[in-house]
């Protein structure tokens, strides 16, 4: 997530339990974080271990999907309120009812308007689709049958996205407090031909088979990155050995993020970096062309905007997208109207609704990296991706990307860097060579809903279970007999197990 954090601790591998705290030490954000990370974790095992994959209460299951054919072919889904479980995770799709204001004693009372009890597809919380872009329309059933796909991921929000977040008591002069953690659904259309399913008409089975493998593919790492301190000119021939004397030369201790830009195979892919974990952002109060204007410009020198900058404009919509808006420099700074000019108008269709709170988020790379002498050409204001040979960031961090990976938008790796020791906090081997580390997120969840093969034809793709908790019997009909106790107890388990194996 973008966060101001010191570092991510939780490892499940680690098999963890609880953080306990200790009287007269310093308490780090660090252990706190992680002590929610495991309650999380094991909740969320737990639901997926008795729910299965995915499924919904029975009597309030959630994601009933209706198909509506509309004009100017603008097709459309309603989804049906209640809850479901994607892993473990919680899904809700109730949508809250509008609020009753105050009547106004000299006007008349305006109708209270009716609450829908679903969401349509085009405007979805967290999935907003433009209708006039053509990728965000539906498939024509009758052409191409589909299936209604869950989606389901978490990303950070902060006060600059979610004003309610800030503590206005507090002061403008100071920063905000915790961000939150969010379940991001979208119920996204996925073709039966891109699940490998050749029949028009399969049944139910088949296509959740189908969509399974599909959502394993899907969810699965597809690239790989290490990182280290730099390797001095003197250090052996090994180019995978870090040499005792490489070190991370910054003045702070920083917690380097590397996330993928531009997705696509190494010859189109990008990335960006920050050495703040990418939270260092700024609400936009107005553009005007290349103009933007500012809640802040900044709490300190450290967390300011500079000119020669990148910048990321976005909103909460795009931002829950997951799509990647170009890195525009800033070219100008006018501290007393808090304007900056970037080098470039922000795309149309972005950060011009006031109510997705748009804003600014700063990268911290200004070129390509230097090597032999010359400097990498950025690509949309982003680095490109190499593989198969170390690159490096700034005071001394480098990273390495393994050849042959797939590259999404949103993966990204998190690189604590400490000067207590000179070093960056990266796993390696016996021989003190990196690891090379699958992605520290996006976890990617799915769930099929519906199969839709045309108007009015939809099956219904979704699990539901009972509760586990039933009725306790009268005690006149309880057991009259007991399991014996000690030693006969055991052998009636041990005649039991016999039988049971006969």
């Amino acid at each position: 997530m973008h966060a101001d954090l010191s570092r991510s601790t939780f490892r499940p591998e680690r098999h963890y339990s609880a953080v306990v705290a200790q009287q007269g030490r310093v308490q780090l954000d660090a252990d706190l974080n992680e002590q929610t990370a495991i309650q999380l974790h094991q909740a969320r095992t737990l639901a997926a271990d008795l729910i299965g994959r995915h499924g919904g209460p029975s009597g309030a299951t959630g994601f009933r999907i209706e198909y509506r054919g509309g004009t100017h072919d603008l097709d459309t889904l309603r989804i049906h309120g209640g809850r479901y479980y994607v892993d473990g995770i919680l899904c809700d799709a109730d949508r809250p009812a509008p609020g009753t204001p105050v009547p106004d004693d000299d006007a008349e009372e305006p109708p209270v308007p009716e609450a829908d009890d679903f969401w349509d597809y085009w405007n979805q919380p967290d999935g907003v689709r433009d209708p006039e872009r053509p990728g965000d329309r539906l498939p024509s059933p009758a052409q191409s049958p589909f299936v209604a796909c869950l989606t389901v991921w978490e990303r950070a929000v902060c006060a600059a996205e979610d004003p309610a977040l800030r503590e206005v008591a507090l002061g403008a002069a100071l920063p905000d407090t915790a961000v939150r953690t969010k379940v991001v659904w979208q119920v996204l259309p996925v073709t039966l031909s891109a699940l490998g399913v050749e029949d028009a008409k399969p049944s139910p089975q088949a296509v959740r088979d189908a969509f399974e493998e599909w959502a394993r593919a899907e969810s699965a790492p597809t690239a790989h990155l290490a990182a280290r301190g730099e390797r001095p000119e003197h250090a052996d021939d090994d180019p995978c050995l870090v040499h005792p004397d490489a070190h991370y030369r910054g003045p702070e201790n920083q917690l380097y993020r590397v996330e993928v830009h531009a997705d696509g195979g190494a010859e189109d892919a990008t990335f960006k970096w920050s050495r703040e974990n990418g939270s260092v952002v700024f609400p936009v109060d107005e553009l005007d062309g290349t103009w933007v204007r500012l809640a802040s410009l900044g709490l300190d020198s450290k967390l300011d905007l500079e000119v020669g900058d990148r910048v990321e404009f976005t909103d909460t919509a795009h931002a829950s997208r997951r799509e990647a808006q170009p890195l525009l420099r800033v070219e100008e700074l006018d501290l007393p109207g808090r304007r900056v000019r970037l080098s470039a108008e922000p795309e149309q269709r972005v950060g011009r609704l006031p109510h997705l709170h748009p804003f600014l988020r700063r990268w911290d790379h200004h070129d390509g990296p230097r090597r032999q002498g010359r400097t990498t050409a950025l690509k949309g204001g982003a680095v490109p991706v190499t593989e198969g040979e170390w690159i490096p960031l700034e005071d001394g961090v480098e990273i390495y990307f393994a050849e042959g990976g797939a590259y999404r938008t949103g993966d990204h790796w998190l690189i604590p860097a400490r000067t207590a020791t000179g070093g960056v906090e990266w796993a390696t081997d016996a021989a003190r060579r990196p690891l090379l580390q699958a992605p520290a997120g996006i976890a990617r969840h799915f769930a099929p809903l519906a199969l839709i093969t045309g108007e009015g034809d939809t099956v219904d793709l979704r699990y539901a279970f009972g509760p586990l908790a039933a009725e306790l019997p009268p005690v006149e009909q309880a057991p009259k007999s007991a399991a014996p106790r000690g030693r006969s107890r055991t052998k009636a388990a041990a005649r039991t197990a016999e039988e049971g194996d006969k």
